[in-house]
């Protein structure tokens, strides 16, 4: 496949005003409190009622919504943002889910269905926005405008650099292109994004919520957050990996003869690979803890554990093609 072309005519900032940098911004979870004090630390000041930089621009990696204690203030934020031309997002997959969760098919079926993980897992945002229906429907609807990834453009001095929640998959991203001209999508896809093995369910999948490997039948592992799963989250940066313990990327362990047996050749099939060639990558999603730092020289994961009382993370990034620990910034989240 031939590499994205960076500087496409319809980079998705050509008509925005120039600036000097961009901060990436790391999945906020209903933080809205420490957003506000992480853009403050950032040079950000409220104008108008906008959180403005003079020479920055905000990007979102997406999961704006769910676990947190002020979704609705966040949301708003990060809105009144990109409507206002300070910041740019990217969706992820609580996002995603929300579409889903509130649309029906031709049926009358919801496309997520109600069952009691998934109601549990929008509890929180729901019950923020009960009093405050039309808003709430007015957010889910700007959620479908919101594009599945970024590649922003290079010009002199300053790397490309590309956006996207969960995993960067080139060729998904090729042929989804080839269907949208860029990163958006319509009510096609999002019906199409329910149906296993279609097109838009593998792109809608791979890109905000990562490469799931399954696990062999009658094995399941017990999540940190209280879910019982029956896969992983896999690397796709792992150059030539031979165990399914080197592709792990998860704080909750694999067992141990699992972790160390050899990848089958229907799960390499599965695998993708990002390799340090390619432009600078900014994703979240992952629940990392600790300090940030990257992943790999051309590799940001921004997911800090925001809601878990951990960090919220930012990378100022200002053109650089090899990504360095000493641009993160964060707040920590108070108990």
């Amino acid at each position: 496949m031939t590499p994205a072309n960076l500087a496409e005519p319809d980079a998705p900032d050509t008509h925005l005003r120039p600036v000097s940098g961009y901060d990436l911004i790391g999945d906020v979870h209903g933080c809205g409190a420490t957003l506000a004090r992480l853009l403050e630390r950032m040079g950000y000041t409220k104008q108008g009622g906008v959180y403005r930089h003079p020479r920055r621009r905000a990007i979102f990696v997406g999961d704006i919504i769910d676990r947190g204690p002020r979704i609705r203030e966040a949301l708003h934020l990060v809105r009144d943002m990109v409507e206002a031309g300070e910041a740019l997002m990217v969706i992820g997959n609580h996002e995603f889910n929300a579409i889903t969760y509130t649309r029906v098919n031709a049926q009358g079926e919801y496309l997520r269905p109600h069952i009691p993980r998934h109601n549990r897992q929008i509890a929180e945002t729901l019950e923020q926005f009960s009093a405050y229906p039309n808003e709430w429907k007015e957010f889910v609807e700007w959620f479908t405008r919101l594009p599945l990834y970024l590649e922003m453009p290079a010009r002199k001095g300053f790397s490309g650099f590309r956006v996207v929640h969960a995993c960067w998959d080139a060729d998904l991203i090729a042929q989804h292109q080839s269907f949208y001209g860029s990163g958006h999508f319509d009510a096609d896809f999002i019906e199409a994004s329910v149906l296993p093995g279609s097109l838009a369910e593998r792109t809608r999948q791979r890109l905000t919520s990562g490469i799931d490997m399954r696990l062999p039948r009658g094995m399941s592992i017990l999540s940190s957050d209280g879910y019982e799963r029956t896969n992983f989250r896999a690397k796709f940066w792992a150059k030539n990996p031979q165990t399914y313990g080197e592709l792990l990327f998860q704080p909750d362990p694999l067992p141990e003869d699992y972790a160390n047996a050899s990848i089958s050749p229907d799960d390499r099939v599965e695998m993708a690979f990002y390799d340090t060639d390619q432009p600078p990558l900014f994703i979240g999603h992952y629940w990392l803890k600790g300090k940030p730092q990257p992943i790999a020289p051309n590799l940001v994961c921004l997911d800090y554990s925001a809601v878990k009382y951990g960090r919220l993370a930012a990378y100022r990034m200002d053109g650089e093609a090899h990504l360095a620990a000493h641009k993160f910034v964060w707040e920590y989240v108070d108990p």
